[in-house]
């Protein structure tokens, strides 16, 4: 007899196109479009593979998969969002889940990953209780990143974060911190790039009194303070190549030696290194030490641009407002639809810091985000450049090289591929309706564009 799928979601539209997929493929669906009917479908015949989404009505999906782990045999088990988080990514690999996939996905790696799945079904593991989350997103981008995170934090190696400034490297390095063995210890960040080199490596390994004209005292360095926990190199493309020896003989043979001192002292801690730069081009070009960037990058994370995940804006935007509105003791009425979408014009150079500092500007200035004046004006002091679309300005072509429907075409594609296919958000940055998006993928060639012409 074939194998048992169960696909649960509430939305019917993504159940029927997950069931018909795997029902070409040759096996036995059973649908729900909540809990309760998982339930009895469970209880009726035990699935071989559960694809469920992790947010139901009235119920987590997490609660659904903790109960999954007890059943005998236990099914393999696919979860599915629209609003992914780090945390969730790392409870649902806690939970033995074998895939989380961020909603809309691609029907053909469903099927890849529900075999792979079902080739290695997992034994019985407790869910635990999720911490508020550090990381916020769902679009396929960043929700790679908690996949990421989930997979790499419990073990022992070393990451490089790399990812623009301001993109969020110090929150991955906290999510592995606290996703970690060590997660019990100290998280002991340093900024490397704003240390001048002749203070970095008494700020790293410390010193003891007289080792220099100001050291009037011993002093612990970041690496023996996070000795048991983890120490967050931040900007570590910023660092001298005499450094860069020092740190290398640390991360080969564990031993701290303050400056001053005849013996050193052999630590236990988890280095995660972060940097906006392009290592791997300055070990070509013999900026940094090839054999340290081996020791520090035992697995890489990059974390995408803000203005790759435009999508994501409308959460990033009511997160902060929820940060300020704490701040300030007071209500903060949500942003309005005109307001996101002059936000998601910019381009958002310094990516989801510059956002939280635009978002509380608003708030001081307005006492709300829904003034769009106040919007712009914080916009513009900035340095915004806005763009009618969110997108970088299209270059000017001549009129005989590109249709009106051709241009449409492009400019939508642009923008359905800056929101990871996610059309509400899309038709928001057009500054249309849904309605109308609808109606011009609708009504332009069979995928819904217009047909593509010669370029």
């Amino acid at each position: 007899m074939s194998q048992l799928v169960l696909v649960v979601d509430d939305d019917a539209t993504i159940r029927e196109m997950a069931a018909m997929v795997f029902e070409k493929a040759g096996f036995r669906v059973a649908r729900a479009g909540n809990l309760g009917e998982a339930r009895r479908a469970v209880a009726h015949e035990a699935p071989d593979l559960v694809l469920c989404d992790l947010y139901l009505p009235e119920e987590n999906g997490l609660d659904f998969v903790a109960e999954l782990r007890s059943v005998e045999p236990a099914p393999a088990i696919l979860v599915m969002t629209a609003r992914g988080s780090v945390e969730t990514a790392a409870l649902a690999a806690g939970a033995g889940v074998f895939d989380y996939l961020a909603k809309p996905f691609d029907l053909t790696t469903l099927l890849e990953r529900a075999r792979d799945a079902l080739e290695r079904r997992p034994a019985a593991v407790p869910v635990p209780e999720g911490p508020k989350s550090l990381i916020v997103g769902s679009h396929p981008a960043i929700v790679e990143v908690y996949k990421a995170v989930a997979r790499v934090a419990p073990l022992r190696v070393p990451v490089l974060v790399l990812g623009e400034t301001g993109s969020g490297k110090e929150l991955v390095a906290r999510a592995l911190h606290r996703f970690g063995p060590r997660s019990a210890g100290p998280f002991v960040p340093v900024h490397c790039g704003s240390i001048p080199d002749t203070l970095l490596e008494s700020e790293l390994f410390g010193h003891v009194r007289g080792a220099f004209t100001d050291a009037h005292r011993d002093r612990r360095g970041a690496l023996a303070r996070a000795h048991g926990g983890t120490a967050f190199l931040d900007e570590i493309g910023e660092v001298s190549a005499p450094f860069q020896v020092k740190l290398l003989r640390f991360l080969e043979d564990g031993i701290a030696t303050p400056l001053g001192a005849e013996h050193g002292e052999t630590l236990d801690v988890r280095m995660v290194a972060a940097t906006h730069r392009d290592v791997g081009a300055m070990v070509e070009e013999g900026r940094f030490r090839q054999d340290l960037f081996y020791r520090l990058a035992g697995y890489e994370i990059r974390i995408p641009p803000l203005r790759e995940r435009l999508s994501d804006l409308p959460l990033l935007v009511e997160h902060f407002r929820q940060v300020v509105e704490h701040e300030m003791t007071q209500p903060l009425p949500s942003a309005s639809e005109e307001v996101l979408s002059l936000l998601a014009r910019h381009r958002w150079p310094g990516n989801v810091r510059e956002l939280a500092l635009a978002v509380r500007r608003i708030a001081i200035e307005a006492g709300r985000l829904d003034d769009e004046k106040a919007a712009r004006r914080v916009l513009l002091g900035l340095g915004a450049q806005l763009s009618p679309s969110g997108r970088e300005p299209a270059k000017a072509v001549p009129d005989e090289s590109r249709s009106l429907g051709e241009a449409e075409r492009i400019h939508i594609e642009d923008v359905l591929a800056s929101t990871g296919g996610n059309r509400t958000a899309a038709a928001r940055l057009l500054g249309i309706d849904r309605k109308t998006l609808a109606r011009k993928l609708k009504g332009n060639g069979e995928d819904g564009l217009p047909p593509k012409e010669s370029r």
